[in-house]
């Protein structure tokens, strides 16, 4: 091997420990408070529905920053972006841990949603970095890997700290992460700007981003019409969504007619574009509320559920999950240069549908079942799916505007998370008369009929020649 060699080797090696760091970094922030949840509302003196609310507004910040910081990553740099969003992450740690009510909480959990687009920016740093194919797949599959959870250690974390030190010192534990992050980036990074000398389009940006805050709004709003339908809620979902249907119109009218448009025209036309996008909405309407939420609900429900406590149904139905997911995330990303990144897709979503019967059809009347059919999800869905989705919207993305597609993408990540949530328990309340498993069961039906849509989306996908090779 040349020095030449050795020497490239070497600088990857630690810009992935500086991207890792960053990765794990945000991923607390998004995992790590689930178990401190209701100890935050007691030392908080806040209700459960307040403190939900500031996940959901962290989750909505996330998702509007992810449209539009790529982008803005290719003009000033990449490097200078994700240095600035950890910076802001830690600062919202430092507010959201000195908190002295939930309005404060509220501010520090947006502040640290500016960290929103930190896994993509981290992919298309990794991709500037590593042109060969099997070597980027590999490191891709590692990278998205934490996007799943870190193999279920955050949340067991997170239960320990809120119960021994109170969840302040969750935050503090993020302060010192987001920080050592940021040390990392700047001492490993390397800096890349492809767009540089380009004026960034702050009127699309400004539209697109009132589209999707008001449409996860909407969405947000649209929840609390599960229990029974009400005027305020009702009025305020259809405004907001008319509002955002206004907004995108004039996104569209703007991106048009702008010299320097945040996405062209034509790209949002192709294929390439809008099929992962859809993809990506519709998978994780099918399965995100499942694994986060109808699952856990009725394992820990006493009847007919199985009537397990939240440590040990962690054990065995969550940390399986999160474990396979990051453990299989780098032998697919290997694989998907090799075999192609649509049919690794493919397989994966089959594979989804699959476990999705299994815990329909078998898993609502036995434990074991039930395990087996989050087992194959965690494989299917948080070890190829979610990789193969995160690395499409790297590989496919316009050569002239690397950045549009992967935070549009992550941006469809976050809708349909939105959806998922709005749907699937307004169904659940929906079926109740048909009794608590005839309910559950009809719950996972949908969720498999909206997967299957997903899969029915994927055969859309264009295959990213580019970034494969010949076995």
């Amino acid at each position: 091997m040349s020095m030449s060699a050795v020497q490239s080797k070497k600088s990857v090696t630690a810009l992935m420990v500086a991207l890792l760091t960053a990765c794990v970094a945000f991923q607390l922030n998004a995992s790590m408070l689930s178990p401190a949840l209701v100890t935050m509302g007691e030392e908080l003196n806040a209700s459960p529905a307040a403190i939900g609310l500031s996940q959901t507004w962290f989750f909505t910040a996330a998702a509007v920053f992810s449209l539009f910081l790529p982008r803005l990553s290719d003009i000033v740099g990449r490097k200078r972006i994700l240095i600035g969003m950890m910076i802001l992450m830690g600062v919202g740690s430092v507010i959201s841990a000195m908190a002295p009510d939930i309005t404060w909480l509220f501010i520090g959990r947006i502040i640290q949603g500016v960290s929103g687009p930190t896994v993509p920016l981290c992919l298309i740093m990794l991709r500037s970095a590593v042109a060969e194919p099997k070597r980027y797949g590999v490191l891709m599959g590692l990278i998205t890997a934490v996007n799943g959870g870190i193999a279920g250690i955050d949340s067991f974390v997170g239960g320990y700290f809120a119960e021994h030190f109170g969840f302040r010192s969750i935050f503090w534990l993020m302060v010192v992460i987001a920080a050592v992050a940021t040390a990392l980036i700047w001492l490993m990074a390397g800096e890349s700007k492809p767009g540089e000398g380009t004026r960034m389009d702050w009127l699309g940006v400004f539209f697109i981003v009132i589209a999707v805050g008001a449409l996860l709004t909407a969405l947000n709003e649209a929840t609390k019409l599960v229990g029974g339908i009400t005027a305020g809620p009702l009025v305020t979902s259809l405004a907001l969504a008319v509002l955002a249907v206004v907004a995108f119109m004039a996104f569209w009218s703007v991106e048009k007619r702008s010299a320097h448009p945040m996405v062209e025209i034509v790209h949002l036309r192709n294929r390439s574009t809008w099929a992962p996008l859809l993809t990506t909405t519709l998978t994780m309407t099918g399965i995100f509320a499942v694994i986060n939420g109808i699952v856990p609900a009725f394992v820990q429900a006493a009847d007919p559920g199985f009537g397990i406590g939240a440590t040990q149904m962690s054990l065995l139905i969550l940390t399986p999950y999160a474990l396979l997911g990051w453990l299989f995330g780098p032998i697919t990303g290997r694989l998907a240069p090799v075999f192609g990144y649509t049919k690794m897709l493919r397989i994966g979503l089959l594979g989804s549908i699959a476990a999705l019967a299994i815990i329909g059809f078998l898993g609502l009347n036995s434990l074991t079942w039930m395990i087996i059919g989050t087992v194959l999800l965690g494989i299917m869905y948080a070890g190829t799916v979610n990789i193969m989705l995160n690395g499409l919207g790297v590989v496919l993305s316009p050569e002239g505007n690397p950045g549009f597609l992967p935070g549009m993408n992550a941006g469809a990540f976050n809708l349909g998370a939105g959806l998922s949530f709005l749907v699937l328990p307004a169904i659940l309340v929906a079926t109740t008369p048909l009794g608590v498993h005839g309910s559950y069961l009809t719950v996972v039906v949908v969720a498999l009929a909206v997967t299957g849509a997903a899969f029915a989306a994927s055969l859309l996908v264009p295959k990213p020649v580019n970034a494969e090779v010949a076995p």
